[in-house]
């Protein structure tokens, strides 16, 4: 009997629970949802194509051939510019190159990154630049887009697409006083930031690029660095490129500058020298090791100038400006080091440094005494990046635009014509 009315007891206080405490509540927050975009191989690797002159809206790396001026636009192709007349530079064509980053020139051919190939584009005709041979997947990551990388089955990963979004959820409840039975999401939801992570006449048959670059040429040879390798491709036959060889040098490398027959390569973490006297096997010859921060590197004489700089991808804490004696190549040494602001592209010409120092604009400096250096100049009106000095006249590219310079007294710089960025 005592039994029968325990159980009653029981079952009554389940039908109470179930009927009068029980209860659903909906519940919000705000977040962002990230959608990767991919780019088919196939699509990439069809489309190189000419179009009439268009608007820098991203402009990256430079490259000075002859009279023509190229300016890469981050991640969609190059800008053609007549530049026979710097105080009137003439917009020509634009090659559109899928996941283009970087570019040098040889013999009328111009050499880009796609993604993780390598386009050859006959440019004898800029006006008709074709594209004469692809060599393909010759990199194992696309060289300078942060975040893309290769999905063999859905494509390369071009972008995320980022949507404010408002997330809806049902929250089971006893009880209005009690908690919910998926945990405590207090009054606000939880706060969610995920996501995913004078002299134009350069010489020979080559161009020049500035102090960013990934794309250097030496004798008939291409070199390439990727963040892990430098790669010697043959350009004896400069509408054929051929991969000669892959040297492995370490890890997060940025910039290649040739100096003679010598290659200075700038890394996150140092500098890297290697003998390119036999150019289809360059040599290690030596190296500098500084603290984390991204690093680009030009060398004249002696000495090679190194600037450091702060970044998201970069890390470190450091913004200087790094002088090193390089007498003895296989031991470079550090001579002084000098505060910057945020300092990426530098050039040099004889004994005048110019240095792109971000946001803090553009600095020219007299390194006659490297343990004594000499403010000459300070454009601090504009944010740089990079920059071409060659003899008299300077071509500097920022978030801005381009700028030319007649540099003829590094104390009174002429800015002869300004290209602006149109968004």
């Amino acid at each position: 009997m005592r039994n029968k009315v325990l159980f009653s007891l029981v079952a009554i206080l389940i039908v109470i629970l179930l009927s009068g405490c029980y209860t659903t509540r909906t519940r919000s927050y705000k977040t962002k949802v990230y959608t990767p975009v991919y780019q088919s191989i196939e699509e990439f690797r069809n489309g190189v194509k000419t179009s009439s002159a268009r608007d820098l809206t991203n402009p990256g790396k430079i490259y000075i051939f002859g009279t023509y001026l190229f300016i890469c636009e981050r991640g969609e192709g190059v800008h053609i510019i007549d530049d026979g007349n710097p105080s009137a530079p003439v917009f020509v064509s634009f090659i559109k190159i899928p996941g283009n980053g970087d570019i040098a020139v040889r013999d009328g051919i111009l050499y880009a990154d796609s993604y993780i190939d390598l386009v050859a584009i006959d440019i004898n005709d800029p006006l008709n630049p074709k594209i004469v041979k692809r060599v393909e997947g010759i990199f194992p990551n696309p060289l300078d887009l942060d975040g893309a990388y290769v999905d063999l089955e859905k494509g390369i990963l071009i972008r995320w697409d980022v949507k404010d979004t408002v997330i809806t959820y049902e929250v089971d409840y006893w009880d209005d006083n009690l908690v919910a039975l998926d945990g405590d999401w207090s009054s606000g939801g939880f706060d969610n930031k995920g996501g995913p992570i004078d002299t134009r006449n350069i010489g020979g048959s080559s161009g020049k690029g500035g102090s960013m670059a990934r794309f250097t040429t030496y004798d008939k040879y291409l070199y390439v660095v990727d963040r892990s390798n430098l790669q010697s491709i043959d350009i004896s036959i400069p509408e054929n490129p051929r991969p000669w060889n892959k040297v492995n040098i370490g890890w997060n490398i940025e910039t290649i500058f040739p100096f003679g027959d010598k290659l200075f390569i700038g890394s996150q973490t140092g500098m890297f020298i290697y003998d390119a006297s036999t150019p289809w096997n360059p040599k290690y010859l030596g190296q500098f090791s500084h603290a984390r921060g991204c690093d680009p590197v030009v060398a004249e004489g002696k000495y090679a100038y190194v600037t450091l700089r702060t970044g998201t991808s970069c890390a470190g804490n450091l913004n200087q400006l790094d002088i090193l004696d390089i007498t003895n190549l296989t031991e470079p040494k550090l001579l002084k080091s000098y505060p910057m602001q945020e300092p990426a592209g530098v050039g040099i010409d004889g004994t005048t440094l110019f240095i792109c120092d971000g946001k803090a604009g553009l600095k020219v400096f007299d390194v006659k005494d490297p343990m004594n250096i000499e403010l000459l100049n300070w454009q601090s009106d504009i944010q740089t990046y990079d920059i071409i000095p060659l003899g008299k006249i300077a071509i500097m590219i920022g978030s801005n635009g381009l700028f030319q310079y007649d540099y003829s007294d590094p104390k009174n710089l002429v800015l002869l014509s300004r290209i602006p960025v149109k968004r």
